[in-house]
């Protein structure tokens, strides 16, 4: 699932979009494998482009987007690129493999 995710982040950035909000809420599953079909992979879709903007290569982003347990340290400082995506994807696949946020605190 997280290698479709990346390939999405792929095909997005390489046409200048950056996503600015994936989360697990923002990853759907279309299909998955079936006792019919067990060797069919799983589909999912990235929606939710409501925080989507197009971006120039080489330049940085200043707008604070994104769910708190997801978003790269460089969005919270203002000062960011499209690899924001990068490290929310990462931040899903460790919720996925472990069932818990990476960071805790007592507030965002």
């Amino acid at each position: 699932m997280i290698k479709q995710v990346l390939i999405t982040l792929n095909y997005l950035h390489n046409r200048k979009i950056v996503h600015r909000d994936i989360k697990p809420d923002n990853i759907l599953i279309e299909s998955m494998p079936t006792d019919k079909h067990p060797d069919d992979p799983w589909q999912i879709k990235v929606v939710d482009f409501g925080t989507a903007m197009r971006f120039k290569k080489g330049s940085k982003i200043t707008q604070t987007f994104g769910t708190s347990y997801y978003v790269a340290p460089e969005v919270l400082d203002g000062n960011y690129n499209e690899k924001c995506d990068i490290w929310s994807a990462g931040v899903v696949l460790y919720m996925m493999l472990s069932g818990r946020p990476p960071f805790t605190g007592a507030d965002d």
